[in-house]
């Protein structure tokens, strides 16, 4: 046990603001500390944890210090020995969840039926043995998958759940009521291999402490300090785990645990965190300090007065407000728009212009709530020649499923390309192994002929046998199917039949990773942008053009990500486009998880108005395209929640309807609605509607269908009674229900009740 001497006001305490110093020197007892976006969070962990060792309270082999990322966890070792002047030895303890869970599990091994010298799974082998697993319990792997089995098993050790814990209703989410039974098997299977998966490392921690007192009892004896850095977005298991540790810290009845993190950028609940860990943390932990920390050395005035006006909706929060000593600056700037491309090229000016200034490209980020929104700016940036990075992913065009796609619509063009040919042969899988795909490359050389020449010739002989010429046999029968088809089909309408029919989007429906649902959404977006060209030909030669442009990294380049992957970054411009309804709040997690969704929802909101240090711009679009067709959107209600005293509104189009943003913004809306006659509007979108010859500027064109449409007229009433008949383009047929000025609530009869603008309805008679 070290001797605990009283530290002068040492030089590592230096500028840190009454709060901050506070939450360092507040060692004893349990401490929440609520950090605010940008006041310093990083600075208060690291700088308490030298405080500690150079007061001599510890030994930094008796702390313990979580991060959520190694990453987070090398730099936070890194400032400590920075602020201690010397490198900093003997820090075991310092590391993610699941470094140092496995670290105490390769002592206690032996308690959980397994060796020191386990392995640890990765995805793809957890994936193989859970295979293994369901076919030998004779369920059908293609209907229910070892992928979808690992996503549930992932979920359930997040939640802190051996298979004993599971109810009999959790067990019939796979295999009508076989979920317990291959979990179990699975387990079982684990340890006779000696090995661990990632969710098992915590899991088994919970178990030996729970199970073997005398264990944690050690582990309580030897840390006196518990630092987790963002507790927000701790799940489960993680929270249990803590709790264990924390029960006695220092084996004398103080609970020396320190936890930091914002309620309100808890943001990852759709994999597990849950919020409600740190809203209780005074619960779990009586007499708890609660240090708040608001004091922003980010962003300005107006910035941070958005932000924390949003977030004041939230009913689950612990509440605090940002404060700012760089008062005043410029107010966010929302901004109405025509079309998804006119919001790419008005932003692609304005960084245009920002870089004129003498500024740099790499102060700017475009965040977006989904990855298929950056296709717009991704083409535009490609056009005008402005060089970008997406963080987080790869660019559009480059994404899995976009070439998987793309393959398959160039081998409806072509019967020679060999390397589209070969990629989706077996995408998805069809049977078709490796081995049966070099049989048909080494035919196609003896031939001399392609690919598919070869496979025709080959499936009549006894070359390739069984299941995989059956499949070949039928995959050419699809690609004969849909060329000819294809000769009378619109493009779009046979991208999604080959997509369909292929089984390629039903293979990502099926597959329960993160990331499937953004990969369809991908699709979703590959179709509107193939819709923008008159034949298959000119989007290929278009993707052939955009492919081919240099994108090899530079220096200074605008950053394009979505709002999940901006957590922990600032920039001092920032772009928030698409905040409109659906989109953002999307319609998803308000679906399935009601208010706890929309209130997550907000709080991504709430993280991207704060990555910005100078100036933060919204975007709302009123129309967007969808499958082909041209459907009209409302702003977002985060957009309504904005304080007016920090907002400035404005109008790409002076069309758009005022009435769809609350009163409080009207009138400032209202007065920049005639500032675009003389901005040149360029977009495909708008040029589509202006030129239509059925139509004359400044009134609502036909849509994409040829139906006619009306514009909301400002300040009039809807021309539809509640209890009449209507349709829509996309909801089909329905009823109204209400009308708000020119906004109805129409209840659709498959769609279910939507409001939508009288403008883009009809009388069912009229159909």
């Amino acid at each position: 046990m070290p001797t605990r001497t009283a530290v002068s006001e040492a030089d590592y305490l230096d500028g840190l603001n009454p709060e901050q110093r506070d939450a360092v020197l507040t060692t004893e007892g349990p401490l929440l500390v609520l950090a605010g976006a940008g006041t310093g969070k990083t600075r208060v962990l690291t700088t308490r944890l030298a405080h500690i060792i150079r007061s001599r309270l510890a030994y930094p082999s008796q702390i313990l210090s979580v991060t959520f990322t190694n990453k987070a966890a090398r730099e936070m070792r890194e400032r400590v020995a920075k602020l201690m002047g010397e490198q900093v030895e003997g820090m075991p303890w310092l590391g993610t969840f699941h470094s140092i869970a496995a670290k105490i599990l390769r002592i206690h091994a032996e308690l959980v039926g397994l060796k020191s010298s386990f392995t640890i799974l990765d995805t793809d082998d957890q994936i193989r043995l859970l295979k293994q697993v369901i076919q030998a319990a004779g369920i059908d792997d293609k209907r229910w998958t070892a992928r979808y089995m690992a996503s549930l098993i992932d979920g359930w050790k997040n939640k802190g759940l051996t298979p004993d814990k599971l109810t009999a209703n959790d067990g019939f989410a796979f295999a009508e009521g076989k979920g317990v039974q291959i979990y179990t098997t699975y387990q079982n299977r684990l340890k006779v291999l000696n090995a661990a998966d990632f969710g098992d490392l915590l899991l088994h921690n919970i178990t030996i402490f729970q199970k073997h007192p005398d264990v944690l009892a050690k582990y309580h004896n030897k840390f006196r300090y518990l630092l987790v850095d963002e507790y927000q977005d701790t799940n489960v298991a993680q929270y249990l785990w803590l709790r264990l540790l924390a029960q006695n810290t220092g084996g004398t009845g103080a609970h020396n645990v320190c936890c930091v993190g914002d309620d309100d950028q808890s943001i990852y609940g759709w994999r597990g965190a849950e919020v409600d860990n740190i809203l209780r943390f005074d619960q779990d932990f009586p007499g708890a300090k609660v240090i708040r920390l608001e004091r922003n050395y980010r962003s300005t005035e107006h910035i941070l007065g958005a932000a924390s006006g949003l977030i004041a909706a939230n009913k689950d929060r612990l509440g605090k407000t940002l404060w700012t000593e760089d008062m005043g600056g410029n107010k966010v700037a929302v901004t109405g728009v025509w079309d998804g491309p006119a919001e790419a090229r008005i932003i692609s000016g304005d960084i245009e212009n920002w870089k004129s200034k003498g500024r740099s490209y790499n102060d700017v980020a475009i965040l977006v709530r989904a990855s298929r929104q950056m296709r717009n700016f991704e083409e535009r940036f490609i056009q005008l020649g402005l060089p970008y990075r997406v963080i987080g992913g790869p660019r559009f065009f480059e994404r899995l499923e976009i070439r998987d796609a793309h393959a398959y619509l160039r081998v409806l063009r072509s019967d020679t390309d060999d390397l589209a040919f070969e990629r989706i042969v077996n995408t998805p899988k069809r049977g078709i192994g490796a081995t049966s795909v070099r049989k048909l490359q080494e035919a196609a050389r003896a031939m001399n002929v392609s690919i598919e020449a070869a496979t025709r010739t080959i499936v009549r002989t006894d070359e390739v046998r069984g299941k995989a010429r059956s499949a070949l046999r039928a995959f050419l029968l699809d690609i004969d199917r849909w060329r000819k088809e294809a000769e009378d089909a619109k493009h779009t309408e046979m991208a999604e039949r080959i997509l369909d029919q292929s089984g390629y989007t039903q293979m990502w429906r099926d597959n329960k990773d993160a990331k499937s649902q953004g990969r369809l959404d991908n699709l979703k977006e590959l179709i509107n942008a193939m819709g923008e060209f008159d034949t298959l030909d000119a989007y290929m030669e278009h993707v052939s053009l955009v492919m081919d442009v240099e994108t090899g990294p530079q220096e200074d380049e605008i950053s394009l990500m979505t709002l999940h992957s901006a957590k922990g970054l600032e920039f001092p411009l920032v772009f928030l486009p698409g905040w409109e309804e659906g989109t953002f709040p999307s319609q998803r997690s308000l679906d399935e998880s009601g208010m706890a969704g929309l209130e997550e929802e907000r709080r991504l909101a709430y993280v991207g108005i704060t990555r910005a240090r100078e100036m933060a711009k919204i975007y709302f679009a009123a129309n967007r395209q969808l499958y082909g067709s041209w459907q009209s959107s409302l702003p977002s209600r985060f957009i309504d929640e904005l304080p007016i005293q920090h907002v400035d509104v404005e109008s790409e189009a002076n069309q758009y309807n005022p009435s769809l943003i609350t009163s409080r913004l009207q009138e400032s809306f209202g007065r920049s609605f005639t500032a675009a006659q003389d901005s040149g509007r360029t977009s495909p979108g708008w040029q589509r509607y202006k030129n239509n010859k059925d139509n004359n500027f400044g009134r609502a064109p036909k849509d994409i269908e040829g139906h006619a449409v009306r514009r909301p007229a400002k300040g009039k009433t809807s021309n539809y009674a509640v209890g009449e008949r209507v349709f829509h383009n996309k909801f089909g047929y329905g009823a109204v229900k209400a009308a708000d000025g020119t906004k109805l609530t129409v209840e659709f009869e498959k769609a279910g009740e939507k409001m939508v603008l009288d403008g883009f309805v009809q009388r069912a008679s009229e159909v």
